[in-house]
């Protein structure tokens, strides 16, 4: 007895040649996709040679990332306890080692240096073949052996991406550079020449750098100068391609691509911002409450040295270092309520206008937990840190 007893085998026939024809057409279709795939790897190549791996600078078009599988995050510290390294300082024999021997006052993260202010890059890359065509990589570090110490120990890693100050980049590429009403490259008072914020291929050189620390195995990218000129004589830039969108929103929108960039590569995206930019409109493109919907952390530089006197109704706000620190990050508090970011403060650890003790550095960390901050970075350009103020809870 036949299941489908009202098929004849005329019927059976034709629906045998017409599953062989549907067959047929699916090798086809498969042979054209292996087809495909092959020139989009072809594609794919040519694109890292001449827009992110060894060509020119080409226009960012985010929408065209394609995304990758959500990484594994390594674990933020539940409180962050870290110091600045610069690049010059990890290139000296040992110095890393001496930093992570840190670890035994309390340090659980390093923040170290991957593009400075000077546009230096601390390493070469594949990820970013434009930072050697200008000539700003340097050999200052391997790292991937900073990041096989650091994680040997446990230890929290942070590249620090310096953006917009870029020296190496504005006066190598002029065009990608600010202006003056003549034409030539800008400089702010030290002399130091500025990158666009306006135009993506600036956006996208400083992300393929950052892109390069994240495949060495950094946990963290932090963007630094990440804003509009403070210094010099501002009101005199000429901005190439400047739109009618404000300069908060502009920085934000560079947050934005990077994050979309970098998040598939395993890392978390943060940024530095000035200590004042929650209290006040500093003109320089940096609004907490906007950054802190796109970032993983802001950390806004809070050295009491910077604050002029009568700043949050204190006569000498140096004076007073943890005072000093407890309002700002009121501030901040306030601007980044329910946002994802968290809040994590650079504290001073250096003298600046009076000299700087022990005591008054730990008034900083006191004041930071009292804020209930994810924790501290101290910064010191020397380098030379209180190991007693790394001390846990």
């Amino acid at each position: 007895m036949y299941v489908h007893d009202r098929i004849d085998p005329n019927e059976r026939f034709q629906a045998r040649r017409r599953q062989a024809r549907r067959r047929r057409r699916a090798r086809r279709t498969l042979a054209a996709a292996i087809l495909l795939a092959g020139a989009a790897v072809v594609a794919a190549g040519a694109a890292f040679f001449t827009s992110g791996g060894g060509g020119g600078l080409g226009a960012v078009d985010g929408s065209k990332l394609k995304p990758l599988p959500k990484p594994k995050f390594r674990a933020l510290p539940a409180e962050v306890r870290g110091v600045h390294v610069t690049m010059a300082l990890a290139s000296v024999p040992g110095k890393i080692d001496e930093y992570l021997s840190l670890q035994s006052w309390g340090l659980n993260t390093i923040e170290l240096d991957v593009k400075d202010e000077n546009g230096e890059v601390g390493f070469a890359s594949p990820s970013a073949p434009d930072a050697r065509r200008i000539d700003a990589v340097r050999s200052y570090y391997d790292p991937l052996q900073v990041v096989r110490k650091a994680r040997a120990r446990g230890l929290y890693l942070i590249g620090r991406v310096v953006v917009f100050e870029d020296p190496q980049l504005s006066e190598r590429r002029p065009e990608l550079a600010l202006k003056n009403p003549d034409g030539s490259v800008w400089h702010n008072n030290a002399g130091l020449g500025w990158t666009n914020m306006y135009d993506r291929r600036v956006w996208k050189y400083n992300v393929d750098v950052a892109a390069g620390a994240a495949r060495a195995g950094f946990d963290e990218i932090q963007f630094d100068y990440v804003r509009f000129p403070s210094d010099g004589d501002v009101d005199a830039i000429v901005y190439p391609g400047k739109g009618v969108e404000a300069k908060a929103d502009t920085i934000t929108n560079f947050l934005k691509y990077a994050v979309k960039r970098l998040r598939p590569l395993g890392v978390r995206v943060s940024a530095d911002v000035f200590g004042l930019s929650a209290t006040q409109e500093l003109g320089i493109g940096q609004s907490p409450r906007k950054i802190a919907r796109v970032v993983d952390a802001i950390y806004p530089m809070v050295y009491p040295s910077h604050y002029g006197p009568g700043e949050f109704q204190l006569d000498d706000p140096n004076a007073v270092p943890g005072q000093t620190v407890a309002f700002s990050l009121a501030d901040f508090a306030r601007q980044m309520r329910g946002k994802r970011a968290k809040l994590i403060p650079w504290l001073q650890d250096f003298s600046l206008g009076r000299e700087y003790s022990l005591a008054d550095v730990q008034d900083q960390v006191a004041a930071a937990r009292r804020m209930k901050a994810r924790g501290f970075l101290l910064w010191n350009a020397g380098g030379l840190y209180r190991s007693e103020a790394l001390t846990p809870r």
